[in-house]
């Protein structure tokens, strides 16, 4: 389970060194791609599997369920921490986040969102007068 938010930075090279409590859950390989509201997901490669198949089951002959398939698989890519626990954010995938240097990595029970620092700050204090219609 990823729990908790962290601050760290992507160097030069693209390189995002993975918070040391994900680094377990990670190190046989991840998935990282385009999240909703313009972060990034990051998912174990497993995680990303369930996902994957879900999405499979959508009809082809839905125009969402077509944008949705190009969106996740197409911006997706596998990588394998290396030994100092950093994994690669392809340019295309900073590009879409605007993420560049500082970064909140936020752990989200089965997955992760990357975020630029300063948005996810902006966001920490949502209004949340909407959340009780979640009925949980």
């Amino acid at each position: 389970m990823f729990l908790g938010q962290h601050e760290h930075t992507i160097d030069a090279k693209g390189r995002l060194t993975i918070p040391a409590k994900f680094r377990n859950d990670l190190a046989s390989g991840t998935v990282v791609t385009k999240g909703i509201d313009r972060c990034l997901f990051l998912f174990p490669t497993a995680e990303f599997e369930k996902l994957a198949e879900r999405i499979r089951e959508l009809p082809l002959t839905q125009e969402q369920a077509r944008e949705f398939r190009r969106q996740m698989f197409a911006a997706a890519s596998a990588e394998i921490p290396d030994k100092q626990g950093r994994i690669i954010i392809p340019l295309y995938l900073r590009d879409y986040a605007g993420v560049d240097n500082q970064v909140a990595v936020i752990g989200l029970d089965t997955y992760i969102e990357i975020w630029p620092a300063e948005v996810w700050r902006n966001r920490e204090a949502p209004d949340n007068q909407h959340w009780e219609q979640l009925g949980i």
